[in-house]
């Protein structure tokens, strides 16, 4: 790998993996526009542990006070909003880990073309554009309740397809029910944490015992850039929602997949 696909790949690794814009579709694509050979698994895992520690460290706060209160839960004390926080994590996870685990072969063999992601960006994107325009409310994050947490979980599911964006759909959900902007967001970032542990570490199980040399170098240098582009990702689209809303990562996916099917099947 030279600097350049090194670098490009972070920074799209790192923006899209946050912004309702499908992070998948970015990553399939840029090889096939590029005709860059495969990255290969371990840069992967390196990308996505950068992203990972982006969103840690930018909730750092918020994820000790829902370990503390976890912990003050199971010893018998008051379960408070940030105990019930964390639960909901953890039920918003387990839809997509059942249905990753049932369909992952399918998904990776069948559903990477350009046409899925192309009608993916425009179908998902729409269903964004409208729950942002109709039915944005006032609740946070912290005002979930059980249903909401499955509900949320079970649109997350929907982002094995490329093209949906994870980010981008559990917003939508989380809009539809009721939600602000800002705790929208907040909920579907959380919810990255566990999602990037499971795909990274899926990803670091595969590279056990196969033989490729790995670039030690290229691994640190796009775990550093995916993750200072991640964390200034999340600070400014959290800075900014409240005024801009959805629309232009609506309209930028809208002309994106018709370009790609265009492109692609024009």
């Amino acid at each position: 790998m030279d600097w350049l696909q090194i670098v490009v790949l972070a920074l799209v690794q790192g923006v899209s993996e946050f912004l309702p814009v499908s992070s998948s579709a970015h990553l399939i694509l840029v090889p096939v526009l590029t005709e860059w050979q495969d990255q290969g698994l371990a840069f992967d895992v390196a990308l996505h542990l950068g992203s990972l520690m982006a969103v840690v460290i930018y909730f750092r706060r918020e994820l000790w006070q829902m370990m503390t209160s976890c912990m003050a839960a199971v010893k018998g004390q008051r379960v408070d909003h940030d105990a019930r926080l964390a639960g909901w994590v953890v039920i918003a996870t387990l839809p997509v880990c059942i249905v990753g685990f049932l369909l992952r072969d399918v998904v990776a063999d069948y559903m990477r073309s350009p046409l899925i992601i192309g009608v993916s960006l425009i179908v998902f994107g729409l269903w964004l554009g409208y729950a942002d325009w109709r039915k944005r409310g006032t609740r946070s994050e912290y005002q979930l309740t059980l249903n909401d947490a499955l509900l949320i979980g079970g649109a997350q599911a929907l982002a094995l397809i490329p093209g949906t964006s994870r980010s981008g759909v559990t917003m939508t959900a989380a809009l539809m029910l009721g939600m602000s902007r800002e705790g929208a967001a907040r909920f579907s970032f959380l919810l990255s944490i566990p999602v990037i542990v499971l795909a990274g570490g899926l990803e670091a199980l595969e590279l056990i015992g196969q033989p490729n040399p790995v670039d030690a170098w290229a691994m640190v240098a796009g775990a550093l850039l995916s993750g200072v582009s991640a964390y200034a990702c999340i600070h400014f689209f959290l800075a900014l929602i409240k005024r801009m809303g959805m629309q232009p990562f609506v309209l930028y996916r809208v002309l994106f997949g018709i370009w790609l099917l265009w492109f692609f099947h024009g």
